[in-house]
């Protein structure tokens, strides 16, 4: 655990009981602070209480009088499309509002760090797509190379929940928008953005304010390098707004769909090959083509930015290359499940919104598609002109035929993931894929898209024997 500073003897509430404001408060308690809990849900109050915390209702008038911080969850909305009446009510007090990230940020580095022989290192990674394949590539990497590495925030364990990192260790961060908008302290040694679509814009007021989360994670005290995607506008803007000049290679500009050139540093794939330049020189050329863990553009792109933080961290390209070749892939990303009668079943239950299916869907031959969901807004448009590799399309979720009639391609209309797998496989010929990319979110029919994933390797296993 990483205990929480600069609060000692002071009251600190915090809101939201899930994973992450357990951890908070357990964090701040070995802090020497004294946790306040509030969440709507009776249950989780109750557990609260079984640790020893208490609870306060943050609504009633004056419990914010002896409040030295409010400390949100992520899901909490704090300002878009309203505030929660509970953090309006810390804001109308003049109570600071953060979250765990930036508690982390504040509380991690100790005096004992001088002691060191190398100091520990903190990677933060964030953007649309990808940052679950990358902060897991990474870590992968680190631990292929005996590099001491934990992976924490959206990914693996809360941020306050590592261990405290040792000589030489590495954290490597997932965060999403909603992190990196409230938090009050955003330090890390390198920070990646891996790419901006649209998606969460009820929560940022429109992609201005989605941008603008995410690039604070490079305006606070500013990473010792940056490693920037420039495939969209924003990811160039920004890249060229941390530069101090074309050779500044502080900033490390990657790419999956151009060759990057000039005297800076460069990191970009192209037609199935990594290669990084810097200086104008090539420094290291790597065949991604037949690595099972990293299909598609998409992922090529995820392995140019996970490649760029490890040199930055001063590893070496020929052990971050093997490392690469044994990376196994992420559970619902991209995931081959099984082969069977020469066809393949991948699961990519987490491509919920359109860009993230739209790269899957490039990323394999002869698809048979399920898709389907809880539609999320704008439709479907941005699909079209994307699903030129596709046989067909096998719809899922309540509004199926409504999904399906957005579609421009062959769709039949199956309600359930069951019914869905039997017709994809039935109909699957040699040199097919039978790919899960919903396009929508889960939530009509599942608790998650994990559940969905869960849901769709087993039917797969019922029809071929694989056991997932």
């Amino acid at each position: 655990m990483i205990p929480v500073t600069g609060f000692e003897g002071a009251t600190v509430a915090v809101l939201g009981l899930g994973r992450s404001g357990l951890t908070t408060a357990r964090a701040l308690r070995a802090g020497g602070a004294e946790p306040v809990c509030w969440d709507d849900n009776p249950g989780a109050r109750a557990r609260a209480e079984v640790e020893g915390f208490t609870c306060r209702d943050l609504l009633k008038s004056g419990a914010f009088d002896d409040v030295a911080a409010l400390v949100v969850s992520p899901g909490i909305p704090h300002l878009y499309p309203k505030p929660n009446p509970v953090i309006r009510a810390a804001l109308v007090a003049g109570v600071p509002v953060d979250n765990d990230i930036g508690l982390f940020f504040r509380s991690v580095a100790t005096r004992g760090w001088e002691q060191y022989d190398q100091a520990p290192r903190i990677v933060a990674v964030t953007g649309s797509n990808g940052k679950s394949t990358t902060v897991a590539l990474l870590h992968h990497i680190l631990q292929e190379a005996g590099r001491e590495s934990q992976l924490a925030g959206n990914i693996g364990r809360g941020v306050l929940d590592i261990d405290p990192p040792g000589s030489g260790g590495v954290v490597v961060l997932e965060l999403s928008s909603y992190q990196t908008d409230l938090a009050r302290a955003l330090t890390p040694d390198v920070a990646v953005f891996t790419n901006l679509s649209p998606d969460h814009l009820d929560r940022h007021a429109g992609m201005g304010g989605y941008f603008a989360a995410k690039r604070r994670l490079f305006a606070e005290g500013g990473p010792d390098r940056a490693i920037i995607g420039v495939d969209e506008d924003e990811g160039l803007y920004l890249a060229g707004q941390l530069s101090e000049a074309a050779s500044d290679d502080r900033v490390i500009r990657i790419s999956a769909s151009q060759k990057l050139t000039g005297p800076g540093w460069q990191v970009f794939a192209r037609k199935g090959f990594l290669s990084e330049y810097r200086k104008g020189r090539q420094a290291a050329s790597i065949d991604l083509r037949q690595m099972q863990g990293l299909p598609g553009a998409h992922n090529h792109q995820n392995a140019c930015a996970a490649y760029a933080a490890a040199r930055a961290l001063g590893l070496a390209p020929r052990l971050i290359e093997d490392a690469l070749a044994s990376y196994p892939g992420l559970p619902h990303r991209s995931q081959t499940i099984a082969s069977h009668a020469g066809v393949r079943y991948v699961n990519d239950s987490k491509a919920t919104n359109l860009d993230s299916a739209a790269k899957a869907l490039g990323a394999f031959e002869n698809i048979r598609w399920i898709c389907g969901g809880l539609e999320k807004e704008g439709g479907l448009d941005a699909l079209r002109g994307q699903t030129g590799k596709v046989r067909k399309a096998y719809v899922i979720g309540r509004e199926a035929a409504g999904f399906a009639m957005q579609l421009d391609v062959e769709a039949e209309v199956c309600i359930t993931m069951a019914q869905a797998v039997a017709r994809a496989s039935a109909e699957a010929e040699p040199g097919d894929t039978v790919l899960l990319a919903p396009a929508a979110a889960s939530f009509d029919q599942y608790d998650n898209f994990e559940q969905r994933g869960e849901d769709f390797i087993a039917e797969v296993g019922k029809l071929t024997g694989a056991d997932g």
